[in-house]
């Protein structure tokens, strides 16, 4: 979407698909390619739902995402972000922004109903488990720091593959078993002793407000994960670090130690996310924008 003339018949090309189905619809994106469709479709209202900072994703034509979320920007009725960080750099360019965090599924992740992947049927035990894309956003020196440090034991990266640092993948303590399909991550997690979210602190990680969060917490399995703007919120209910040497150590420590975790810490964790269900999260998602009815 970098040349005029590709948005032109992108605008054109989805025109022609939707404007009989959008017909008095409310238009709901989370992508800002569709800038151009705006004013083109029959619908009553947009809503731009920003999940991600595009202009600083690996692959992504910074230059080409920043102009068209700008004239999304310009054209739609509302925005709810999926950050504090993501609505602070729009509110200078709209001025209806609010703050809507994901929600997740704790019945879903408490109580598995597949069995997990046999790729780690064989794994030699404990188990430090990542799942999501493994691409540049994974802190690669940090993994590699822990796996050096491993005298037992695995780490798992579980997720589609997008030019990840080629080290992670030839490491002996290190299993990147691939996509892993969703119905079977919470039997999964129940096979690790501590899950990881080591990211990276760049542009695009301090803007993003992943998934994975919540849904790590809601397993019971505790967690070790980058201090990140997203992760912040959440520091009463897992261990957040700053370095290479706070991560090794905060881990080895977790796959050392019974996976229970104290009373106090599941108490609260419960108590945090019993309002963070997808049902409560959609009440609000539409109360925001359909703000009359």
């Amino acid at each position: 979407m970098s040349h005029r003339w590709d948005r032109a018949l992108n605008a054109r090309l989805l025109t022609r698909q939707l404007h009989d189905v959008s017909d008095g619809a409310v238009a709901v994106t989370t992508i800002p390619i569709v800038a151009d469709l705006v004013g083109r479709l029959p619908v009553r209202r947009w809503v731009y739902y920003c999940v991600d900072d595009f202009s600083v994703w690996p692959g992504l034509s910074a230059a080409a995402m920043r102009t068209m979320e700008r004239s999304l920007l310009e054209r739609v009725d509302c925005v709810v972000a999926a950050s504090e960080n993501l609505a602070a750099a729009i509110r200078p360019l709209h001025p209806d922004v609010s703050v809507l965090t994901h929600g997740v599924d704790c019945d879903f992740w408490a109580q598995p109903t597949e069995e997990a992947p046999a790729e780690i049927a064989s794994l030699p035990r404990p188990l430090a488990l990542f799942w999501g894309v493994v691409d540049r956003r994974m802190n690669a020196d940090w993994v590699l720091a822990l796996a050096d440090r491993l005298a037992a034991g695995t780490i798992v990266l579980a997720g589609p593959h997008q030019d990840p640092d080629p080290r992670l993948l030839s490491h002996p303590r290190i299993a990147a078993i691939g996509p892993v399909p969703f119905v079977q991550l919470p039997a999964l997690a129940r096979q690790a002793s501590v899950l990881i979210m080591p990211y990276a602190d760049l542009p695009v990680t301090r803007a993003m407000q992943p998934l994975k969060l919540k849904e790590y917490l809601a397993t019971g399995v505790p967690v070790v994960a980058a201090d990140l703007p997203a992760v912040q919120p959440w520091s009463d209910c897992l261990q957040m670090v700053v370095n290479e040497q706070d991560f090794v150590a905060a881990t080895l420590q977790a796959l050392q130690q019974s996976r229970a975790g104290s009373t106090e810490r599941n108490q609260r964790l419960a108590a945090r996310l019993a309002d963070e269900s997808w049902q409560a999260k959609a009440a609000q998602f539409r109360t925001r924008i359909l703000p009359n009815e």
